[in-house]
């Protein structure tokens, strides 16, 4: 290290003795004199004290306050300077601010607390990807930054905690060879560390917050999105009443349900939501999971679903096409989709459907007042792409009930951790069928059993989507 100026003589005590005292100056004024320069003293911490506080309120910006750390901390204590070093994530240590009221000494100080950084270790990481320096460490830090600066120079150095985390060091340092380093001195080095560390911490719940805001807003928009994407009315369809909801136990779900022209005819000419006498489908599902990846996927679905219901093929084949594009994606996500898909003609009242493991719908017959479960044989889509699928049809009379729900209904659960499983869900049904006069009443009745049975206050864990359509004379 260069040359630098001898360091300031302390200030001498007042001599109570009488033999160098002015004439005029008595030690009752002496002691007088003392004790208010103490005040000043005592003032002038309090003050750069609260000023840190207030910047710690004000500053909106990290580094503007870290610029004032070393400066307070050699204010506080009436040292020569002080140095501000911080753990960085890559587990090394990084001169992070300087303060030198000598600036001729300054470059030498920067030049020396680099090197004693660079020859530092770097610090290991914890299992969660934090800093963890250890004390051998911490001890190794101080000594190189003891032994850079010089053996002239009285040195103090304190811990930034974060968390109960060391994230760094606050150096204050003193060329005064009879500064001595007490209790006092040394609780104010620590009082401004902890200000430090506050800083520090309210920065990174900050940017925390701020990610958070983004991904709410992000959820936002995708659970906007979602349900445009879902029918915002049920189709007139001859002959047919519907009713439809879709509960979702988050933002954004996994379940979905859809109306489909069965022909772009349909598409173009009955935009205005006219009675339709020609096909149309009904297709409900549901992709394993919830929150963003499930919606991300049941989104796909939808559309691919769409484009294969407008080529005219049967529901087992729909099905078929519909796994075999699909398959790649979903191996690679390792999520499955149940979905139900059916083919009305109203002209007919015949019912065509195929099945993709899911909940099979239930049909309730007005004539005999029974319940009979719609379903066929099929795998998971996305689950093996050389599945083949089964078809199946049904004549529907005037007065007939079906209901189309996901596994939100099923395996909806009470305090008791019971599940309102498949039976209650067809007494349900049954009743509702026998007493209520139209679709959106039997809706309204089955979700409301539902919230009964697992608490006015309580909220299902999954998403519950319900389609309930109703036969009516032409």
């Amino acid at each position: 290290m260069t040359a630098v100026p001898l360091p300031r003589q302390p200030s001498q005590p007042p001599d109570f003795t009488g033999s160098n005292m002015p004439p005029e100056v008595t030690p009752v004024f002496a002691l007088k004199e003392l004790v208010a320069r103490l005040n000043r003293e005592q003032h002038k911490i309090q003050d750069l004290l609260s000023s840190l506080g207030f910047a710690l309120r004000s500053f909106n910006n990290l580094n503007q306050f870290l610029e004032l750390i070393p400066l307070m901390a050699s204010r506080v204590t009436d040292c020569d300077g002080g140095a501000l070093l911080l753990f960085k994530s890559n587990g090394q240590v990084r001169l992070e601010r300087l303060h030198c009221q000598d600036s001729r000494w300054s470059k030498d100080l920067r030049k020396a607390l680099e090197t004693a950084t660079r020859q530092s270790p770097a610090f290991a990481h914890r299992g969660d990807g934090a800093i963890a320096p250890t004390p051998q460490a911490i001890a190794d830090l101080d000594r190189q930054v003891s032994y850079y600066l010089g053996a002239n120079v009285q040195l103090f150095g304190t811990a930034i905690l974060v968390k109960n985390a060391e994230r760094g060091r606050l150096y204050v340092f003193s060329r005064d060879p009879q500064y001595t380093w007490t209790e006092t001195r040394q609780k104010l080095v620590r009082l401004v560390a902890d200000q430090t560390a506050v800083a520090i911490e309210n920065d990174e719940l900050s940017v925390e917050l701020r990610k958070k805001e983004r991904l709410d807003r992000e959820l936002e928009i995708g659970a906007e999105i979602q349900l445009r994407l879902l029918p915002r009315h049920c189709p007139k369809i001859l002959g047919v009443e519907l009713a439809a909801r879709c509960l979702t136990a988050s933002r954004v779900g996994g379940d979905f349900y859809d109306f489909i022209p069965a022909s772009y005819d349909q598409i173009r000419s009955k935009r205005d939501g006219g009675s339709e006498t020609a096909k149309w489908s009904v297709a409900i599902g549901d992709v394993m999971g919830k929150g963003v990846p499930a919606g991300l996927i049941m989104t796909m679905t939808r559309g691919m679903l769409r484009a294969e219901v407008l080529n005219g093929h049967s529901p087992a084949r729909i099905l078929q096409h519909l796994n075999r594009v699909m398959y790649a994606d979903l191996e690679n996500s390792n999520r499955f989709v149940t979905l139900f898909y059916s083919e009305y003609d109203p002209q007919t009242r015949i019912l065509s459907y195929s099945n993709a493991a899911h909940n099979p719908p239930l049909l309730w017959h007005a004539a005999t007042r029974t319940i009979k479960r719609l379903d066929t044989l099929g795998m998971l889509i996305g689950l093996d792409a050389d599945t083949h699928y089964q078809d199946a049809q049904i004549q529907l009379q005037e007065g007939d009930t079906l209901i189309y729900y996901t596994d939100g209904f099923t395996d909806a659960a009470n305090q008791g951790g019971e599940r309102f499983d498949e039976e209650n869900l067809t007494k349900a049904f049954q009743s509702a069928c026998e007493r209520c006069q139209s679709p959106q009443e039997i809706l309204d009745h089955l979700f409301d059993k539902v919230q009964d049975f697992i608490g006015s206050g309580s909220r299902n864990e999954d998403d519950m989507t319900l389609i309930v359509m109703r036969v009516q004379p032409f």
